[in-house]
């Protein structure tokens, strides 16, 4: 098993049973993170976190939000994001932003792309994103003078999206 140098937990190995790989950007919440858990384990993904995480893993308030389901997800930790693009191996990326070009629902989703999302108090840095083979950026609408969703709830109403354009199937080996 590989590990993260600076988390010293696991990295991710290529995953070709996801649905969709859920990416945190430097999540700062544990609730936000724990109710991801949550998401991943029932929509089949694989949510993968960006170091260094606003938290530790074993805090309270990320398990009262993962609840039980901790075992039932995969979850990595990766030391950068292109550690993560690298483990998670070929795939489109989508970047959720709120100045995205278009609209989450006029994507094209198929298995295995990758979904990435911001820090919950700053989003995306540029710099994180600059070069990177990103398929679309995307925004989710909301009313004008609103900064941002909830991270949780911005995971949730994606995903849930691009499983809908997939008949909610899962994905399976061979």
């Amino acid at each position: 098993m590989r590990l993260s140098r600076k988390t010293g937990l696991p990295a991710a190995s290529q995953d070709p049973t996801a649905v969709f790989h859920i990416v945190l950007f430097q999540p700062e919440i544990p609730p936000n993170t724990g109710n991801s858990i949550r998401l991943a384990a029932n929509t089949g993904c694989h949510l993968h976190l960006i170091a260094p995480l606003g938290f530790d893993l074993s805090e309270p308030q990320l398990r009262r939000a993962g609840l039980d389901y901790h075992d039932l997800a995969r979850v990595s930790v990766h030391d950068d994001l292109p550690a993560c693009l690298a483990a998670i191996g070929p795939t489109r990326l989508f970047v959720i932003e709120t100045d995205g070009d278009t609209a989450y629902h006029e994507a094209g989703f198929q298995p295995g792309d990758a979904l990435l999302f911001g820090r919950e108090t700053s989003g995306l840095p540029a710099a994180a994103v600059a070069g990177l083979p990103v398929h679309a950026r995307l925004r989710i609408p909301m009313c004008p003078s609103n900064r941002s969703l909830n991270l949780s709830n911005a995971v949730a109403v994606v995903v849930y999206e691009a499983w809908r354009q997939n008949g909610f199937q899962a994905r399976t080996v061979g």
